[in-house]
């Protein structure tokens, strides 16, 4: 694993445009970089895709614990919530996808940091946009061909079409909804993504603000007195439960992605609960919901963060809305640095298939919401 510096294309904003990608820079700065990108070999890839598949079945192993002793005090899902997220996973309802965030520099085991299991984001960029980034590459380097002129290098990105084809095995209705909260581009961004790899797979996929979504007493409906049968929503159920509209969630008939039990893994406490039932895993770090019993440095996280807001760690304190929340408390690895620039290595689980990579980096070693995308690729194996 390498940090490959490159010049950026000079049509950049343009091919930005041409995909869709209206969030390539936000706030006047860059968020997607291609200025770099890291370099893979073939075996490596094959680490993080064994590693991201691990994982997964632990975490579902973990979510299964979890409902059976009922766990939720730990985890702090409120009282009132637990019977949704409960019976969501007990009528064994799918997931679509979810990205575990790693700490890795290439050697060793790579280590789980952090779960986004209900409403990940970075899925656009890592699918589609590095993706043509590459074919780009490829057409301007002769290097990247072979003497039958195909690519050399590749991709750890199966992304787009794992998704496309994860859509019919979910057993949805022929109508699903997509929601996200208003004024957020990025939010947007990767709904309309979804939307187009369902309507791909064969399913009409009208689009509505969450504030959008009515109810008549019995059903949720959109502004056209649909029944919202199944709905994508890009929006935390950590906060749905809590709101008004949480308290209708039990009493219709709706189809949610993520479902409701993707509230689990979306605790950062359960990172304790997996540490607990799986101590001294190669892929996991170890954590509590107390301090001081690592062993070691620690960081501690809000149970509800996000972005890396309110994390504290040797020499660093960020700040956010999270301050009040209840912790956990992880041992301190500190990112790899590569030219002074810390990676998050994103890997992704479409319907239990680990597909893809997508890469965060900073100048600190906190990823937070102004952190860059780089792409990235692996030389196959000869």
């Amino acid at each position: 694993m390498r940090r490959v510096a490159l010049a950026a294309r000079p049509d950049l904003r343009e091919r930005a445009a041409k995909l869709g990608f209206a969030f390539a820079e936000i706030a006047g700065e860059p968020y997607w970089d291609e200025t770099a990108c890291y370099a893979f070999t073939a075996a490596q890839v094959d680490v993080l895709e064994e590693a991201t598949a691990e994982l997964d079945r632990r975490c579902l192993e973990a979510v299964a614990h979890a409902v059976t002793h009922d766990l939720n005090g730990p985890l702090g899902i409120p009282d009132g919530a637990w019977p949704i997220v409960k019976s969501s996973w007990q009528r064994g309802e799918p997931t679509l996808y979810g990205r575990m965030d790693l700490r890795w520099d290439g050697s060793g085991a790579p280590k789980l940091l952090e779960y986004n299991a209900d409403t990940p984001t970075a899925l656009f960029e890592a699918g589609v946009v590095q993706w043509e980034w590459l074919e780009c590459l490829a057409a301007s380097d002769g290097v990247t061909r072979d003497a039958r002129g195909g690519s050399v290098r590749d991709q750890f990105n199966s992304i787009h079409e794992t998704l496309i084809a994860a859509w019919p095995a979910l057993g949805l209705p022929s109508v699903v909804h997509f929601a996200c909260a208003r004024d957020s581009t990025e939010d947007r961004g990767t709904v309309d993504y979804l939307r187009d790899t369902a309507i791909q797979a064969g399913i009409e996929a009208p689009f509505l603000h969450m504030d959008e979504i009515g109810w008549n007493g019995s059903s949720f409906r959109d502004l056209e007195e649909r029944e919202i049968r199944a709905i994508f929503k890009l929006y935390p159920w950590d906060w749905l439960l809590r709101e008004q509209f949480g308290n209708h969630v039990g009493r219709a008939n709706t189809r949610w992605i993520e479902p409701a039990w993707r509230l689990i893994p979306s605790s950062k406490a359960f990172l304790s609960l997996l540490w607990h039932l799986f101590p001294d895993h190669p892929n996991l770090l170890p954590a509590f919901l107390e301090p001081g019993k690592t062993g070691g440095p620690e960081i501690s996280k809000p149970l509800w963060g996000r972005e890396g807001a309110n994390v504290v760690a040797p020499g660093i304190e960020t700040e956010g809305p999270y301050a009040d929340q209840p912790r956990v408390w992880q041992a301190y690895a500190e990112l790899p640095c590569f030219d002074g620039r810390y990676p998050v290595l994103g890997s992704w689980v479409v319907a239990g298939t680990p597909c893809g990579l997508g890469i965060r980096e900073d100048a600190t070693p906190v990823t937070r919401d102004t952190s860059r995308f780089v792409p990235h690729y692996f030389e196959p194996a000869s």
